[in-house]
């Protein structure tokens, strides 16, 4: 037989019943548990109180007074109608009293709310504006407000599609203290003039467009380019302009859209290049980054109109704590200029320095000693070899890349758990077509090869295939997520695949130059390389990039010259090339040979400290004075230029029919 629910559980049901029918029952019960404990504690108060009534209407009338004033009732005694318009007035007052109350409190919240979603008006004048969010953004903002430290106020706007409160937080963790400058942030789509012009760009002093990292993002960073013009009412946009595609298809177009005075940069080939330059320089992303960022020595523009007739040659021995590496003649950059190039009144130096005011004139001339100068040594044209483990989009640009300058007879070989239509872009990166290439000369390669082989790097026994000591350098790519397959950090592999490349070189005992290629910043620790091996973090690279650019358009031009395919670039030699080595000699004498060369010197990298942080050996713009004894494990850093130029194209390797793995 049913059990039936006790007295407890109906009470509790009918409990729920009427809490179930809306505000009124709420309200209901919310006045008889105020009246069940206020009319009790009012009659405990008023029948021990000394000078309680002596009858008992007199005592209800004093319970009934106390009871309204505790509830704000009026509590006024008297005639039953009299009592009711108190109650009536009081219920009137309380509603007046709660409604105001309540639309106070709903208008703060709206306005604390529009506040935290960052639509307010920006009121401010030279401030840098940094539109969109990607993992770039902590490395930009990070560079400007290095870049601000020296400077009494500054200001960085960031406008993006984002919880306000998040990107604060965000920004809070990953940049840390911002000393002088000031970061604001503005909620809203950048591809929305009317958002847009919350920034106030166009009193800014720069505007800086990241690529989102969505595979739409060339096309959101256009966009938002066209609402640049859109505020300046479909005429030029008024400020300088950095923005950055990853498909060249869209540089085209974003560049229209940037204006005149708009800086679009290409990511993927910026990138491309400066891992084929350090392929074939190992330790030259160190010199990049130093380069790049505004913690050390940056490039800066110098007037120092005393030197006017004077030949740039012997500017180059006129600075004790900066290095000349060129001029800017009309506001166009010049690197690395002849020797015999005569200043003109109105040119300015280009010169790499800690800062922009720290450039000081002082004749180093009288440092060089021509004894401990190097006699020329014949260049070194052995073909290379180069082995890439690992595909991704900017694969075949490496290898077009490095293959600009590499050595006549030079092969690359690329392992990579790719398809055929993979190995075969691989290929005609070579220089092969399939149908016996082309040789007509007029092509942008050198008479180098690729063969492609299928393996998985990540698998020892596809490495361990390898005659991995007969390679000059190593590239591993880290590999995109492939369309139906489950998302995975793209750093992962290459974490994997350099675990295992340690180990085969423990084994073999020789060490090989490895750039790696990472996404993430924050997975550079956890790399198993040597100290001081050339990590490439693509989004940090252009992120320092843009932060350079947009505080100074000058370097547009003086980049694009250092990571073209060909010309001025920057260079790892050795020391012996220079100076007599196992002799000490002041670096004023390094600078003097170089320039007879028609090269810059600008600094050097210790083989006896390559090993040690934080610089690996690694010393840009160091004094004149400064002397050391010369080794030959030694380099040099120059600028100059590549010195091989217009290379023919030639047929690759045939396309295997079969490849095999491993």
């Amino acid at each position: 037989m049913e059990q039936r629910p006790g007295a407890g559980a109906r009470a509790r049901y009918w409990f729920d019943t009427t809490l179930a029918r809306g505000t009124s029952a709420l309200v209901g019960w919310l006045v008889l548990v105020c009246l069940a404990v206020v009319v009790p504690t009012s009659a405990a108060l008023v029948w021990t109180s000394g000078h309680a009534p002596a009858t008992f209407s007199g005592k209800v009338a004093a319970i009934w007074h106390l009871t309204g004033e505790t509830m704000r009732l009026g509590g006024t005694t008297g005639s039953p109608a009299r009592v009711a318009l108190s109650v009536l007035l009081a219920l009137v007052a309380l509603v007046y009293v709660s409604t105001l109350v309540g639309l106070i409190t709903t208008g703060l919240t709206e306005r604390l709310i529009a506040l935290r979603r960052g639509r307010s008006k920006l009121l401010e004048r030279g401030h840098v504006v940094v539109l969109g969010w990607s993992e770039q953004v902590f490395t930009v903002v990070s560079e400007l407000v290095a870049a601000g430290a020296n400077q009494r106020r500054s200001a960085v706007a960031i406008l993006a599609d984002r919880d306000k409160t998040a990107m604060e937080e965000s920004l809070q963790s990953k940049v840390g203290p911002t000393g002088r400058t000031r970061l604001i942030c503005r909620s809203g789509p950048s591809a929305d003039p009317a958002v847009l012009a919350l920034t106030s760009p166009a009193t800014a002093d720069s505007v800086i467009v990241l690529p989102p990292d969505a595979s739409r993002g060339d096309a959101d960073v256009v966009k938002a380019l066209l609402a640049l013009r859109a505020t300046a009412r479909g005429g030029d946009v008024p400020v300088p302009v950095v923005a950055a595609v990853r498909d060249s298809g869209y540089l085209l177009a974003a560049r229209l859209a940037a204006g005149s005075r708009g800086v679009v940069l290409e990511s993927d080939t910026v990138t491309a290049r400066l891992i084929a330059q350090a392929a074939r320089r190992p330790g030259l992303s160190l010199v990049h980054r130093d380069l790049l960022d505004f913690a050390g020595n940056e490039f800066y523009p110098a007037a120092h109109p005393s030197l006017a007739g004077r030949e740039f040659g012997e500017a180059l021995l006129s600075y004790g704590n900066a290095s000349a590496v060129g001029l800017i003649r009309g506001g166009v950059p010049w690197l690395n200029p002849p020797a015999r190039t005569v200043l003109e009144p109105d040119d300015q130096l280009l010169v790499i320095a800690a800062d922009d005011d720290t450039a000081e004139l002082a004749d180093c001339a009288p440092l060089v000693d021509e004894r401990s100068v190097a006699s020329p040594r014949p260049a070194d044209t052995r073909p290379e070899r180069l082995l890439v483990l690992g595909w991704n989009r900017r694969a075949p640009l490496v290898l077009r890349e490095w293959g600009r300058n590499a050595p006549p007879g030079s092969v690359a070989d690329v392992v990579a758990d790719e398809d055929e239509a993979t190995v075969r872009a691989a290929y005609e990166a070579g220089g092969g077509h399939g149908d016996g290439g082309d040789d007509s000369g007029d092509g942008d390669g050198s008479d180098w090869t690729c063969v492609a082989l299928r393996g998985d790097t990540t698998r020892p026994e596809t490495l361990a295939g390898l005659d991995l000591a007969s390679y000059d350098s190593v590239v591993v790519l880290g590999q995109e997520p492939r369309a139906g397959e489950p998302p995975e950090e793209p750093d992962t592999r290459t974490l994997v695949t350099l675990l295992v490349l340690r180990h085969l070189e423990r084994r073999t005992g020789r060490a090989l130059p490895v750039v790696t290629e990472l996404t993430d910043d924050g997975n550079r620790p956890l790399a198993p390389l040597g100290p001081g091996a050339d990590v490439i973090i693509s989004g940090k690279l252009i992120g320092l990039l843009m932060a350079q650019i947009s505080q100074n358009h000058h370097l547009a031009d003086v980049f694009d010259e250092l990571f073209s395919a060909g010309g001025t670039q920057i260079h790892l030699r050795s020391a012996a090339d220079y100076v007599v080595t196992g002799h000490e000699t002041a670096f004023a004498t390094v600078v003097a040979a170089a320039r007879d060369r028609g090269e810059c010197a600008i600094g050097y990298r210790s083989h006896a400290e390559a090993r040690r942080a934080p610089g690996y050996g690694l010393r840009l713009n160091p004094p004149k004075a400064d002397r050391r004894r010369w080794s030959d494990g030694d380099e040099v850093v120059v600028i100059a230029g590549e010195g091989r130029r217009g290379a023919v194209r030639s047929g690759g390797l045939p396309l295997p029919r079969r490849t095999p793995r491993g």
